[in-house]
C-alpha cells in the first residue's frame, strides 16, 4: 500500500444488491471485487454487473464472457 492509498484509497469492501440499472449498498465500503478476476472496482467506477447472478465485473468483455459461460452450462435437474 502506498501513501496515496492510505490517504485516498480503498478503505473496505462494500456489499451490494445489484438491481436493474442501479445497486443498493447493504454494507458500506469503497469497492467491490470482480467476480471473475477478483480485482477491486471502486464504486464510482462500477458499470457492469449481473442482477441474476448478483456479481460485479471489471469491464464489459469480462461481463460478456461470464454470461456466455453461464448460458453454456446445462441446466440443473
Amino acid at each position: 500500500m502506498n501513501r496515496f492509498e492510505r490517504l485516498f484509497g480503498l478503505k473496505g469492501e462494500a456489499k451490494l444488491r445489484y438491481l436493474d440499472g442501479e445497486f443498493q449498498v447493504l454494507t458500506p465500503g469503497d469497492f467491490v471485487r470482480c467476480a471473475v478476476t477478483s480485482e477491486p472496482i471502486a464504486l464510482p467506477d462500477l458499470r457492469y454487473w449481473s442482477v441474476e447472478l448478483q456479481e460485479a465485473y471489471a469491464n464489459a468483455s469480462i461481463a460478456f464472457e461470464r454470461q456466455q459461460a453461464v448460458r453454456a452450462k446445462p441446466p440443473r435437474r
